[in-house]
């Protein structure tokens, strides 16, 4: 039987102007802002999917350098760099929620590890103060887009393929991809430039 053709996407990059929006009622509404804002913030800056964040262990944390260890679809691993703010947050959610270094780092207030539910009941409620983020389904997947559309215009194809962690096989990007991947050192560069905040690697 053939495959079905898969239909093109409808995500898309998020205007500034609507990211704020959806920050800010992220950050004012709910039973847990820090821990919305905190999502938030880990999937603007790494591009980084829903998997890869709830992957996330305090033990994949390196301070020294603002990397964090992804694992995402596919086993692939990667390590990503983040803002020292972003990495003061993470250590600080750990300790104040009682992650420990092998265990999941992303929790509720009581301790608990999050899970995709988290996820959803986030994007309801953002949907029911912003009926533009109800009406497009806007979804966690969409600041992927919004990060990687970003760094691709500002630093060119090989280091936002390299963001995304897409790996070398996949896709028809052809073989010179293998012979421009981007450095570690490239890609927080550009976080760098998104974050507007200087990075050890940069």
């Amino acid at each position: 039987m053939a495959k079905p053709r898969r239909l093109p996407s409808t995500r898309r990059a998020v205007a500034d102007s609507r990211l704020a929006e959806i920050n800010e009622v992220a950050a004012s509404t709910g039973d847990d802002p820090a821990l919305d804002t905190l999502l938030l913030r880990l999937h603007t800056e790494t591009a980084c999917r829903r998997g890869g964040a709830l992957a996330l262990r305090p033990a994949d944390l390196d301070p020294d350098q603002c990397l964090i260890m992804l694992r995402e679809k596919g086993d692939s691993m990667r390590w990503q760099p983040v803002s020292p703010t972003l990495m003061r947050y993470l250590q600080r959610h750990a300790e104040e929620r009682g992650a420990t270094e092998k265990a999941q780092l992303l929790r509720y207030r009581n301790g608990q590890p999050i899970t995709y539910r988290r996820y959803d009941h986030l994007w309801v409620r953002i949907g029911e103060h912003l009926p533009w983020v109800y009406v497009q389904q806007i979804s966690t997947h969409w600041l992927r887009h919004t990060t990687l559309t970003w760094v691709e215009r500002n630093f060119g194809y090989a280091i936002a393929r390299a963001y995304a962690g897409h790996s070398e096989s996949g896709g028809d990007v052809g073989t010179t991809a293998t012979y421009v991947r981007a450095t570690v050192q490239e890609i927080a560069a550009a976080l760098s430039a998104l974050t507007n905040e200087p990075h050890p690697l940069s």
